[in-house]
């Protein structure tokens, strides 16, 4: 039998808010193929991951300017309207965490993001007053899934991970949280989680 849940610990991009990092440059790359080779050689998703694992924007942003000169303004678009990049809430989850905070569920959150772009998306993201604790992965240097940052979360939460419910949408991150002994949900839309969250008699039935 699981243990009891004590705290929901929520994932950000793509479970509490739309993140699609190709919205900074669609007006400036107007052909979709071409926007493709820019997001896949120019800023590739590995290259996006230094940032959430500590690395200073400016410092990337300088080094793969060098490497691309021809795409230099866009390069400073990657983190000058980066929050360009999450257009709004995912729909549903909103209301999911405002219902858990209603039913008295501890919540808090671990986000892979950049220190950079937090401290620029922060303040427009009124949603982390919900939470008790947020853990940013640029800040610790730290990032999903390494285990590392599920049991600097749990020590700081403090909750035993086999008594938190943790929700991303990554299953990868999912199956990491499962093996350090976390509760976990693969987010794919708030109504799935909504069914888990009242199948597990955190939110009324």
């Amino acid at each position: 039998m699981s243990a009891r849940i004590e705290a929901v610990v929520f994932d950000v991009g793509n479970v509490l808010v739309h993140w699609d990092r190709r919205l900074p440059f669609v007006n400036n790359i107007t052909d979709p193929a071409e926007l493709d080779r820019f997001l896949d050689e120019v800023i590739p998703l590995s290259w996006h991951a230094e940032h959430d694992a500590g690395r200073p924007a400016a410092e990337m942003v300088a080094e793969r300017s060098a490497l691309f000169p021809d795409h230099a303004p866009l390069i400073a678009d990657w983190f000058t309207r980066f929050n360009e990049s999450i257009p709004g809430p995912v729909p549903g989850s909103t209301e999911l965490v405002e219902a858990l905070q209603g039913a008295g569920v501890p919540l808090y959150a671990i986000t892979n993001f950049g220190a950079d772009t937090w401290a620029g998306f922060a303040p427009t993201f009124p949603l982390r007053k919900r939470f008790r604790s947020i853990v940013v992965s640029g800040q610790e240097k730290l990032a999903k899934p390494d285990p590392a940052i599920f049991a600097l979360a749990a020590a700081r939460f403090g909750h035993a991970p086999e008594a938190m419910l943790f929700v991303d949408d990554s299953l990868p991150n999912v199956e990491s949280a499962r093996a350090c002994g976390w509760q976990a949900h693969h987010f794919t839309s708030a109504a799935g989680l909504e069914r888990e969250l009242r199948a597990l008699g955190l939110i009324p039935a």
